[in-house]
């Protein structure tokens, strides 16, 4: 189950933040610390577009085909028009911009940054601008599941209601007890599924009337330190679509594990990357997994190996 190694005319240079397949075809979206958002065919194995942003972008989104959306690290939220090949700026953030994501049932790009905002933009107004909110803390990842927005803050997960967006209706810490690294909806039901800094997983079904059976936590190649279990920085976790109910995990130390979160058993594991499993992602119909192999800026031992990009078929 060895990936193909997707080649760059022009190598990517700096840190790959996320990967994002398009919505109805095999369309991969990449933003990495280098400043450029790239979209690449993963069909025809060729560069369609790269774009210049001036910061480096840490996290990037669909609306649909044609356009795209990233935040970057001057605190900035770009809209590109992927078929003119054209960007710009929608607003921005008073800090770093850590997260950004597109909901269709809102109708408006959802942005997040250190600076404690959520902010809600619709850019079919002239003032893209419509709401914002205070976290009352950083916000690090964020993820949308039909109307509901979850806020990750810490450790705690905020659930907002996308039609009242004023204050959370539902606010408890997660599972998992340490700082959330990446969150993700869970696609056959209401539920979500959170990945920690040292290497725990969590599952939580919060408006599900089975929530208290199905709520569960587990370690992705724990490890002993010290007499206590230690395991390293989940980045990313990815559903196939079609809710079967099989996720993958990536992880700091270059793994990529496969789950099934209705049967709770691990299926099967990747061949370790040399480097940091920074993001992953499945295309719209579940057979091809894009992983990103690259450093991070998390640890001071990472490996600064040139970012790489690997489809593996299903």
């Amino acid at each position: 189950m060895s990936g193909a190694r997707l080649e760059f005319q022009n190598p990517i240079e700096d840190a790959i933040s996320k990967l994002k397949f398009s919505p109805e075809s095999n369309n991969l979206l990449i933003a990495s610390w280098d400043s450029y958002l790239r979209l690449y065919n993963v069909e025809s194995s060729s560069l369609i577009l790269q774009l210049y942003s001036r910061a480096a972008l840490l996290d990037c989104c669909f609306e649909n085909e044609s356009t795209s959306y990233t935040s970057g690290s001057d605190g900035f939220i770009q809209r590109y028009d992927l078929n003119a090949g054209t960007v710009d700026r929608i607003g921005g953030h008073d800090d770093i911009a850590t997260s950004v994501l597109y909901s269709h049932e809102k109708g408006a790009v959802i942005s997040t940054g250190l600076d404690k905002k959520i902010k809600f933009w619709d850019t079919r107004l002239g003032q893209s601008l419509v709401l914002s909110t205070d976290a009352g803390a950083p916000v690090r990842c964020i993820t949308v599941n039909g109307n509901s927005l979850v806020v990750c803050v810490a450790a705690s997960m905020h659930i907002y209601d996308l039609r009242s967006l004023d204050r959370p209706f539902q606010s408890y810490e997660s599972q998992v007890e340490v700082p959330i690294r990446c969150v993700t909806s869970v696609p056959f039901s209401t539920g979500y599924a959170v990945g920690s800094v040292d290497g725990q997983v969590a599952l939580d079904f919060p408006n599900t009337a089975c929530s208290s059976e199905m709520k569960y936590t587990f370690r992705c190649h724990p490890k002993s330190m010290k007499g206590r279990l230690h395991g390293a920085c989940i980045n990313s976790i990815e559903f196939t679509p079609g809710g079967s109910g099989t996720f993958v995990t990536g992880d700091n130390e270059g793994y990529v594990i496969s789950w099934n979160a209705k049967s709770r058993r691990r299926l099967f594991e990747l061949p370790k990357y040399s480097n940091s499993v920074a993001s992953l992602a499945f295309n719209h119909t579940g057979e091809l997994l894009a992983v990103a192999s690259s450093h991070t800026y998390q640890e001071a031992n990472e490996k600064e190996e040139p970012p790489q990009v690997f489809i593996h078929t299903f």
